[in-house]
């Protein structure tokens, strides 16, 4: 298994350019099923969880190429399997965002139940039951899903609460149901809006992108010719490099990315002391050599401050001057980081679902181990200002998520390598 080892005190500096969104390209890539002409997909990043999707899509039957360049042609005319098997779906969640797609266009879906995971339990009652009221007969018999019909019926979705993946999965199935569907208290991420673009250039017919109300007017078919589309930048992997900035009190501009879509971040940064400008698809981080201030930190649904970089200001506020309270309401198991950062002398305190943060100048690098994947992180960004060495394990939880982080933060500057296993 590899390991990461990081040589903490080095300021970073330097630019770096950000990856396609792993969180856009999921759903996209599982969206494809829906069309019968071939899709080009572009600015995909290098990660794992993208590997796992076109085993996924290639055992189905589908072909699909990659060039150089991480652009993707997806055909998915010669399918000959509705199946996600459990194989698969244990290692990545997202493969449940298949379902939706097979069963609207091909009226027939197997997808394996993808169960919790680390950070807590994610369950699909809400994917189910709201394709059951558009008409689909649902059994879940030996941990599967056994989805059918003849045709989705468009109807009027109320979601118990925001989910994305649900949102998602919905959203595709709409596309092609009879009548129209509208998605009420939907997800309003950036990338449920890259999906329904995307679908729209395929030809679905969606209306209320960006909102937390969706219309979808179902067509018979997507069947777009020379479709290629541009996957978003990741806002999560911005705002880590970022932080990694801030912690260690040093300067990066971050090209290809989208400040539009990172304003909390952007704001809690600006409270910690950061120096930021920004252009259309950059944005320049300048701590000015100054210690970053502790800042109070609530997680929800966007466009309020992300779940996902709740662990590396968790990191940062660590090190920090002053006290930072963060209170994770997205998740009731999302501190576990929290435990190694007190192995490296990070002075936290939980309560329930709240971490009370007390900075002080500095941690001590010490072996660590990642649970998840924005907890490997934020364990990579406190080994950046420890004294001595930290060894973090189980990092294949950062390669689902990160591309090639280890050879960004060298390029910053960073001291760190990659051990194999």
């Amino acid at each position: 298994m590899d390991k990461l080892i990081i040589t903490g005190g080095t300021q970073l500096s330097g630019e770096l350019r950000i990856s396609g969104a792993k969180n856009a390209a999921l759903p996209i890539m599982a969206a494809t099923l829906l069309c019968e002409q071939p899709v080009s997909i572009g600015n995909i990043p290098h990660l794992h969880d993208i590997t796992t999707t076109m085993q996924l899509l290639g055992q189905m039957g589908i072909q699909l190429t990659i060039d150089e360049k991480m652009n993707i042609e997806v055909v998915s005319s010669t399918i000959t399997k509705y199946e996600a098997p459990y194989d698969l779906v244990k290692t990545m969640r997202a493969s449940i965002l298949v379902l939706g797609p097979l069963l609207a266009r091909f009226g027939e879906a197997h997808v394996s139940l993808p169960g919790g995971c680390a950070i807590g339990t994610r369950p699909v009652d809400i994917h189910l039951d709201s394709l059951i009221k558009m008409g689909a007969d649902i059994r879940v018999e030996a941990g599967y899903i056994h989805a059918k019909t003849r045709r989705l019926q468009g109807c009027r979705l109320v979601l118990d609460k925001v989910t994305v993946t649900g949102t998602e999965n919905l959203l595709m199935a709409a596309t092609l149901a009879e009548g129209t569907t509208i998605i009420e208290n939907a997800a309003k991420e950036p990338e449920v809006s890259d999906l329904a673009h995307f679908l729209n250039e395929m030809g679905a017919k969606i209306s209320g992108i960006d909102t937390d109300i969706l219309t979808i007017e179902g067509v018979e078919k997507l069947a777009a010719k020379d479709i290629h589309y541009d996957i978003l930048p990741d806002r999560i992997e911005t705002g880590t490099y970022l932080v990694a900035a801030a912690i260690t009190r040093g300067k990066v501009k971050l090209k290809d990315t989208r400040p539009d879509i990172l304003d909390a971040v952007l704001d809690k940064l600006k409270e910690a002391g950061a120096d930021i400008t920004t252009g259309k698809d950059w944005i320049q981080l300048d701590m000015h050599g100054k210690q970053p201030k502790a800042v109070n930190i609530r997680t929800a649904p966007y466009p309020a401050f992300p779940t996902d970089m709740q662990a590396q200001f968790t990191a940062m506020n660590s090190v920090a001057e002053g006290v930072g309270i963060i209170t994770e309401t997205v998740f009731e198991n999302r501190f576990m980081h929290v435990q190694e950062m007190q192995r490296m002398g990070a002075d936290i305190q939980l309560e329930s679902n709240t971490a009370i943060c007390k900075g002080s100048e500095g941690l001590t690098g010490a072996p660590v181990m990642a649970t998840d994947l924005r907890a490997s992180a934020s364990l990579v960004l406190a080994g950046l200002v420890a004294t001595g060495d930290t060894l973090v394990d189980r990092i294949y939880h950062i390669d689902r998520g990160y591309d090639h982080i280890e050879e960004k933060l060298a390029q910053l500057g960073a001291t760190i390598r990659r051990i194999p296993k």
